[in-house]
């Protein structure tokens, strides 16, 4: 199971796509207008985001626009054995919105949608690599596809790395119990942050079958900045997703180019990272991470696998969605090139002190 896109419920489909058109660099690969709502599809090398907006009250956006303000609404994955995964989910009890169903214009390409956690919804996918794998969303309507393939040489990012989902005080173990039993991810690292000012408890799942991650995590304190984001976006949601790419330094210094603003990290981070690592390897540019102002970490028992990340600041104008940028760089083990796995707690300590710093911008903490 891979994430496969993220579909964005917004008030304006077309200010969005030419938001992400021209802050991060995507392309328009299919547009679909129905009688209810609106549907921009956009690519940028591995990552995919799909985009609507409601044109009638009776629209499921409309719907969820008047409980939630906009934001990543649906997360879609890709799957091998689209009926296995279903036998499974309604086995556990989950609630089927859409059962299989095939495109008849796009042979194999076959879909069936889940309500997830909260007023998350996920749609499951198996689709062949020569179609674009976002089913229709409407069966009267059909996509307008504007491009066979997103142009492969200006792409920023090879994938959509991970997604994180923030629940309710008291929920977490809920919410992995779900995703265990329905979707068949497993438990991998737990994280418990805390600042003296307030903290937070993640569990990160994975799933055994793929690359799909999904982070989860639960205030632990009355003015985290969880529950900042579960106030502001009325309940449960998607925090951020991390876009994963070959050099995050390129990335971040084209994008800053581009008007996107980044959290701030004060320079003694940077002071204090030779201590942390004992020692700073050679082959990496420490001054242009340091210039970006991109994180550093590694895991405890690979501190050669290095980590690369930094985070947005939030693109709507609450502060609940944010974007991260990760970079997994290859490291050797046993005469085999990996990628670093997993999560550093450095970096995780590192931006919630960052997010935090921006809730002391607001007066929320």
């Amino acid at each position: 199971m891979d994430i496969c896109y993220l579909h964005f419920y917004v008030e304006n489909a077309i200010a969005w796509k030419q938001w992400f058109s021209q802050r991060l660099r995507f392309q328009v690969v299919a547009s679909q207008v129905e009688a209810t709502a609106q549907t921009e599809v956009l690519q940028n090398g591995g990552v995919r985001v799909v985009i609507s907006s409601p044109r009638t009250l009776a629209s499921p956006v409309a719907q969820y626009l008047q409980q939630h303000p906009a934001g990543v609404a649906g997360v879609a994955f890709a799957v091998r054995q689209l009926e296995t995964v279903v036998a499974q989910a309604i086995a556990a009890g989950a609630q089927l919105l859409q059962p299989i169903t095939a495109d008849p214009q796009r042979p194999g390409l076959r879909w069936c949608q889940v309500q997830g956690w909260g007023h998350l919804h996920h749609t499951l996918i198996e689709s062949p690599p020569e179609y674009l794998p976002v089913p229709l969303l409407s069966s009267q309507a059909q996509w307008q596809f504007l491009a066979n393939r997103a142009d492969q040489t200006s792409a920023d990012f090879l994938a959509v790395d991970h997604v994180v989902l923030n629940v309710a005080a008291g929920q977490l173990a809920q919410a992995i119990d779900w995703y265990e039993s329905v979707l068949g991810f497993s438990r991998k690292q737990t994280f418990e942050i805390r600042t003296a000012h307030s903290g937070l408890c993640s569990q990160v799942m994975v799933h055994p079958h793929g690359s799909a991650q999904m982070p989860i995590n639960e205030p632990t304190s009355v003015n985290s900045q969880i529950q900042e984001f579960l106030d502001y976006n009325q309940g449960i949601g998607i925090q951020h997703a991390a876009l994963r790419t070959a050099d995050i330094v390129q990335a971040v210094r084209t994008f800053r180019q581009k008007q996107i603003r980044f959290i701030s990290v004060p320079p003694t981070y940077y002071h204090q990272l030779p201590q942390r690592l004992g020692r700073l390897p050679a082959l990496v540019d420490w001054q242009a991470i340091a210039q970006q102002q991109i994180l550093v970490d590694w895991p405890s028992d690979h501190p050669q696998a290095l980590l690369l990340q930094t985070f947005t600041e939030p693109i709507f104008a609450e502060p609940t969605f944010f974007f991260e940028m990760i970079e997994r760089q290859p490291y050797q083990v046993d005469d085999q090139q990996r990628l670093a796995e997993g999560f550093g707690e450095g970096n995780f300590q590192a931006l919630f002190e960052a997010i935090e710093r921006e809730q002391q911008k607001r007066g929320s903490l």
